[in-house]
């Protein structure tokens, strides 16, 4: 299998993943690029875009994962910040966010996760879910890890701790019912990448593979 290369701006993704595909027998390079991203609610669609860009830059197979957090009873505006993630600040400013919602007995949120592989011919989609809520307040150590300051305010279900204060085994194996979109392309593309006609119709929708 070739090398896969992961491009982000955030070093913190890549080591969170790293160890997951070299379990697998993938190596993936990082390269560090900052991509622009659509001003479009649609992670979908803007997980497609950048990794559209990525293979631009570098003329070979690359994968991109863009993570939305939703807020369900965020006031005035459900669902906020969604795919705007980073435009919005809410993950630079999680102090500002924990203010906002102080009088929100209904903490409940969400990520989700979508990873685009592109080998310069097609697209393969896959997506993960992690609900939760939210802390009352920060919590947690600075860990090299986390994928943004919304680690340290994110408590999944069933779960007491936030993501920033587990330890790599609790949040690897935390009770919580998630699905991974790392994990389903990694399978994905151990059993189908040499041979990507070979998906069958019933999984297969306009080169998109679901997997929740």
């Amino acid at each position: 299998m070739e090398n896969l290369t992961y491009i982000t701006g955030n070093y913190g993704k890549y080591v969170s993943v790293k160890e997951k595909f070299e379990n697998a027998g993938i190596t993936i390079d990082y390269f560090k690029c900052d991509l622009d991203e659509p001003d479009v609610n649609d992670i979908e669609f803007i997980s497609k875009e950048k990794a559209r860009q990525a293979y631009e830059k570098l003329g070979s197979p690359v994968f991109v994962a863009d993570s939305g957090f939703y807020i369900e009873h965020y006031p005035d505006n459900p669902g906020y910040p969604g795919a705007f993630v980073k435009r919005s600040g809410v993950s630079s400013n999680v102090n500002k966010l924990l203010e906002t919602m102080k009088d929100v007995t209904d903490r409940s949120c969400y990520f989700l996760d979508c990873l685009t592989f592109f080998d310069g011919n097609e697209y393969y989609q896959f997506f993960g879910i992690s609900r939760g809520s939210l802390s009352n307040e920060l919590r947690g150590h600075e860990n090299k890890r986390a994928k943004s300051n919304l680690w340290y305010v994110f408590v999944p279900d069933n779960c007491i701790k936030t993501l920033a204060e587990m330890t790599d085994e609790e949040r690897n194996n935390r009770p919580d019912n998630r699905t991974s979109a790392t994990d389903e392309f990694i399978k994905w593309y151990i059993l189908n990448r040499k041979n990507a006609k070979k998906l069958t119709k019933k999984c297969w929708n306009k080169n998109k593979l679901y997997l929740w």
